[in-house]
C-alpha cells in the first residue's frame, strides 16, 4: 500500500503547479478575450449546481432556495433561486465567456416569447432546475423539471427564434453556443436511498443511455459545442458525513461518482467519433473537488465537511433557511448548505472549468471550446 501523506504531497505539489499554470492561463485569455468580438450564446441545462432560479417559477416546487439566508451575498442580499449564498457555477461561466450576468431562466422570459425574443438581446437561456435528473423519475416528488423536460423547452425556445431570426441565422447561432450540461448527482442519491436491485453498473448504464439521447437530441436541435460537468465527490457532502460516527465521507456514493466520470468519458468519446462536427469539453468534477478537500489550505478554504449554513453537528441535521446558523467567513467554506457549494468553491470550479490543464478538464477547456 502506497504511504498516504507521500501521496498527498505528490498530489498537492502537482496541484500547485496546476493552479500556477490555471492562474497564468486566466490572464492571458482575458487578455486575449478583451478586445473579442460578442461572445457566444450559452445554453444551461442540468441541476441545482447550475439553476439561477427556474424553480422559482414553479409554484408546486418543493426544491427551492428564494428565502434567506440563500442570497446573502448576492447583489442587496437577494435570495434569487440559486442553491449558493451568492452566485453559483453558472453564472461565473458566463461572466468568463465575457457576460456581466448569466443567461436568465428560460420560465422568466414570458408568454409570447417570440415577444421576449424580438425586442430584449438574447445570450442565452438557462433550463436547470434543482432536483432533476437524467431520469424522469428523479426529483418527480419534487416537482422539478428532468432534463428531458428540459430539452424540450429549449426545443420551444429553438422554434422561436427561427421565427424571429430565420432558421439559417438560428443554425449558425446555435453551432456557436456553448451547451452546458450539469447533472447526475440527483440520479445516484435516489438509486441509493432506493435499496434498487439493479447493480450499480446496470445503473450507471441506464443513466449514460439517457445522458446519450439528450446530447444526441440537442445536436439534431442544433447543438453542436457542449460543456459537460461530471458528478462531484456526493459522498462527501456534510449530510452524508453525518452518517458515519466519525465524519467519513461515503465511499459508495463516491464509488458511484467516479464510476459516473468513467462511463460519461467513455460516452462523450464515442459519441464525439460519431457525430459530425461535435465538439466537447468533459469537467472531472469529482476530482477537482476532492483534491480541494483533501488539501484545502492552498485555496483559502478552512472548513471542507462543514456547511456554513444550517443546525447541528456540521451544521447539516436540518436545512438551510432564515434561522439558521450562518457562518461569517463564508470564502473559507466549501459547502455553503447540505450539499451545495459556496459561491467561493463554484467560482474556483467555473475557473478550473474554463482555463485548467487536462487534468481536470479535456480533452479541452472551456475556453477551448468556445473559441473553436
Amino acid at each position: 500500500m502506497k504511504n498516504r501523506s507521500s501521496c498527498n504531497i505528490v498530489v498537492l505539489s502537482y496541484y500547485l503547479q496546476a493552479t500556477l499554470a490555471l492562474l497564468v492561463g486566466l490572464v492571458m485569455l482575458q487578455a486575449a478575450l478583451g478586445s473579442a468580438a460578442k461572445p457566444p450564446a450559452i445554453f444551461i441545462l442540468g441541476d441545482s449546481t447550475v439553476d439561477v432560479g427556474t424553480n422559482s417559477y414553479l409554484q408546486e416546487s418543493r426544491a427551492r432556495a428564494d428565502f434567506p439566508h440563500y442570497g446573502i451575498d448576492f447583489p442587496r442580499s437577494r435570495p434569487t433561486g440559486r442553491f449558493s449564498n451568492g452566485l453559483n457555477g453558472a453564472d461565473f461561466l458566463a461572466r468568463l465567456m465575457g457576460y456581466n450576468s448569466s443567461p436568465r431562466p428560460f420560465l422568466s422570459l414570458g408568454s409570447p416569447l417570440l415577444s421576449y425574443l424580438r425586442n430584449h438581446a438574447f445570450r442565452g437561456a438557462n433550463f436547470a432546475s434543482a432536483g432533476s435528473g437524467l431520469l424522469d423519475l428523479t426529483g418527480s416528488a419534487l416537482g422539478v423539471v428532468p432534463l428531458s423536460e428540459q430539452i424540450k423547452q429549449f426545443a420551444t425556445l429553438q422554434g422561436n427564434l427561427s421565427a424571429v431570426r430565420g432558421s439559417g441565422a438560428t443554425e449558425a447561432m446555435l453551432q456557436k453556443s456553448l451547451f452546458c450540461i450539469s447533472i447526475g448527482s440527483n440520479d445516484l442519491f435516489d438509486y441509493v436511498v432506493s435499496n434498487s436491485s439493479t447493480t450499480p453498473q446496470e445503473f450507471i448504464y441506464l443513466l449514460m443511455k439517457e445522458y446519450e439521447n439528450s446530447i444526441k437530441t440537442l445536436y439534431s436541435l442544433g447543438a453542436r459545442k457542449f460543456g459537460i460537468i461530471s458528478v462531484p465527490p456526493i459522498g462527501c457532502c456534510p449530510t452524508i458525513r453525518l452518517l458515519d460516527a466519525e465524519g467519513k465521507c461515503s465511499e459508495a456514493l463516491n464509488g458511484l461518482a467516479r464510476a459516473f466520470y468513467s462511463a460519461l468519458e467513455t460516452l462523450l468519446y464515442g459519441i464525439g467519433s460519431e457525430l459530425e462536427d461535435m465538439k466537447y469539453s468533459l469537467g472531472n468534477a469529482y476530482l477537482m473537488t476532492i483534491n480541494v478537500i483533501d488539501n484545502p489550505q492552498p485555496f483559502h478554504f478552512t472548513r471542507v465537511d462543514t456547511a456554513c449554513c444550517g443546525f447541528g453537528k456540521l451544521n447539516a441535521e436540518q436545512a438551510c433557511n432564515a434561522t439558521a446558523n450562518l457562518c461569517s467567513k463564508r470564502k473559507e467554506y466549501l459547502f455553503w448548505d447540505q450539499f451545495h457549494p459556496t459561491q467561493a468553491a463554484a467560482n474556483l470550479a467555473a475557473n478550473t472549468l474554463y482555463a485548467g490543464p487536462p487534468l481536470y478538464v479535456s480533452p479541452i477547456n472551456f475556453a477551448q471550446l468556445v473559441q473553436l
